[in-house]
């Protein structure tokens, strides 16, 4: 399990005063229901996070739609845009030398 994992499971929701909440399966399929929840929480697209308070009517929205969401709280979301703008940072260019190692003279 990797650290952001673990950070994830240990931090309950009900302490959050913010919650943010990421589309992460697409809408095509789902019941009526489901997509009428969805668009009340602003979620039209995949990857799109929107943030909401954390009430008991939210947190009633997103236990129906619980399978097409991921929840996050402040510190989680933060973490995971970090890790996300570290793997898209620059790196250094590889440097290649395609001349020849000049040569040592081990007869003298």
């Amino acid at each position: 399990m990797s650290a952001y994992q673990a950070f994830k499971a240990c931090v309950p929701i009900e302490w959050s005063d913010k919650l943010y909440i990421t589309l992460v399966r697409g809408m095509p399929g789902t019941r009526e229901l489901h997509r009428r929840t969805l668009e009340a929480l602003h979620l039209r697209k995949c990857n799109r996070t929107v943030v909401r308070k954390n009430t008991p009517t939210v947190r009633g929205m997103l236990q129906q739609v619980k399978r097409l969401v991921a929840i996050e709280t402040k510190e989680m979301y933060e973490a995971r845009k970090q890790r996300e703008a570290n793997q898209r940072a620059l790196r250094p260019p590889l440097v290649i030398s395609h001349h020849p190692a000049p040569k040592t003279d081990s007869s003298q």
